[in-house]
């Protein structure tokens, strides 16, 4: 960078000449900073058991997120405890990404070819509501119990943990949608 630093200062309008791939993000470093700030915003939930962050990107564009907590209107505590001590999680505690997909419906944004970065890999139900939103990729940190990778993988939506996980092993899955392998900032 301090190269490009440099060749700016000669010129400022240099800019316009240098490759793209000395000015853009690429794909991988997007797909890294957005599940980062999937896991800040997991740290927003109530939950004792598992903090779950979720992020909705389209065309590089934040649409939406959302963490694991109790509808507008209920106490916070996502947990309760049995009569014998045990710890066991609140029927009417949402998923984060069933949160981020309803602030979708009540806004003026699409999801449809959007990307969903989430700390933990999608539950069955959760995977329902990813499907029918029109969300084409997910990105995940960790894999949960009772996943549904494989109902997302069978409606052909791109499913990939991000620990392992490189966008040029899968150029094809670029081509012909907003995901070049990189972001251009200029359009």
């Amino acid at each position: 960078m301090a190269r490009l630093g440099q060749y700016l200062d000669e010129n400022p309008l240099n800019w316009l000449k240098t490759p793209y791939n000395e000015i853009m993000a690429t794909q991988k470093k997007l797909d890294q900073t957005y599940m980062k700030m999937a896991e800040e915003l997991s740290q927003l939930s109530y939950a004792n058991r598992k903090k779950v962050g979720c992020l909705i990107v389209k065309d590089t564009q934040i649409i939406s997120e959302g963490y694991n907590g109790t509808p507008k209107g209920f106490s916070n505590e996502c947990e309760y405890r049995n009569y014998v001590d045990e710890e066991y999680t609140k029927p009417e505690v949402l998923h984060a990404e069933s949160n981020a997909i309803t602030k979708i419906a009540r806004s003026t944004n699409s999801s449809n070819g959007a990307t969903l970065y989430v700390t933990l890999a999608p539950c069955f139900e959760c995977s329902k509501l990813i499907i029918q939103s029109g969300i084409k990729r997910v990105m995940y940190k960790d894999t949960y119990r009772d996943h549904g990778i494989d109902l997302l993988k069978a409606a052909k939506i791109q499913v990939h943990c991000i620990e392992d996980y490189d966008p040029d092993d899968y150029e094809e899955e670029f081509k012909g949608s907003h995901y070049k392998g990189s972001f251009n900032p200029r359009g």
